[in-house]
């Protein structure tokens, strides 16, 4: 078995992933800030070594957070924050021929507005907003290095991330909680244009299977980058239908034009809205599939529904 360094793994992805690589009998050390409790606590966390570091100071003090990283000595490195350029080549040059996989969790934001769906991997990137182009940039470098020089080095993009312990991305395409209780009781809610936008939604769980997936499959997975999301996007009109649906009500829609739907809420919510319908995402799972085994347990609605449930668990939602 191997030691894995996860970077991050306190989060949402890294409170499955870690129990995961512990239970397929790896050594794990789990870097963190230590400045929130873990996302989701597992009997496995008492065999994981934690280490408490932040990785913007020591990143600022000439590359010290990869000289942490190499001193671990890791066989296998899962890098679930990383941001910029800059942060990744710090860390590659720290551990480039010491480590056996190098493991990235990008975003299917490096693909702009879809022009085909289900959007494989390969098709030209438009990326657009700071988070999209900069991960953009980061998948092109990894898999550069990996081509040119043997890095070994694999980018897995994760969709809208979705469980228990947070709010999932709604039908209107932002995180207003306001949205469930209205489709709950009946009441109209409004969506943006004809509601046929996209999300595409992925329990954490199912992020951590492809993690895990992609290492149980090195041969296949260094070089390359790979979509894990669930089976199919939604539209936000299915979405909201379905949503009713679950609290016994039938979907009480109207449609607006954006420039009047962007005025029935804040501006924040407008903002993240415009955001997830301008990207529609609707990415396919077949490379990851094929070449990962990649088998999502968990549909869109399905993940969902499990993060609602808590929700209504803890008062905030109407229950289901």
């Amino acid at each position: 078995m191997a030691h894995v360094v996860v970077i991050g793994g306190t989060g949402h992805i890294g409170g499955y992933l870690v129990p995961r690589l512990v239970a397929l009998g790896h050594e794990v050390t789990v870097l963190t800030r230590g400045k929130s409790a873990r996302y989701r606590e597992d009997g496995a966390w008492a065999a994981v070594t934690t280490v408490v570091v932040d990785r913007d100071e020591e990143e600022r003090r000439a590359g010290a957070f990869g000289d942490r990283v190499r001193e671990l000595e890791p066989d296998v490195v899962i890098d679930l924050i990383c941001f910029t350029l800059d942060s990744a080549r710090q860390i590659v040059q720290a551990v480039a021929g010491r480590v056996r996989h190098f493991l990235h969790c990008g975003t299917i934001w490096v693909h702009g507005p879809s022009a085909v769906v289900p959007t494989p991997e390969d098709v030209p990137r438009q990326p657009f907003g700071e988070y999209g182009v900069q991960k953009a940039e980061i998948e092109a470098w990894l898999l550069d290095q990996a081509q040119r020089h043997g890095f070994p080095a694999t980018v897995l993009h994760p969709g809208h991330i979705v469980g228990p312990g947070w709010v999932p991305i709604n039908p209107a395409g932002n995180l207003e909680l306001d949205v469930y209780r209205r489709l709950a009781e009946g009441a109209e809610v409004a969506l943006p244009n004809l509601g046929m936008e996209t999300l595409h939604h992925v329990h954490a769980d199912d992020v951590a299977q492809s993690f895990t997936a992609a290492m149980a499959h090195r041969a296949a997975a260094v070089g390359e980058s790979f979509h894990v999301v669930s089976s199919a996007a939604l539209t936000l009109r299915g979405y909201a239908e379905a949503v009713a649906g679950w609290y016994g009500q039938e979907a009480n829609l109207t449609f607006l034009p954006w420039e009047q739907w962007r005025e029935t809420t804040t501006a924040e919510a407008a903002r993240f809205t415009w955001d997830h319908i301008a990207h529609s995402p609707n990415a396919s799972i077949a490379k990851a599939e094929r070449m990962l085994g990649y088998r999502p347990r968990y549909s869109s609605l399905e993940a969902v529904r499990e993060a609602l449930e808590w929700l209504g668990r803890e008062g905030k939602v109407p229950r289901i």
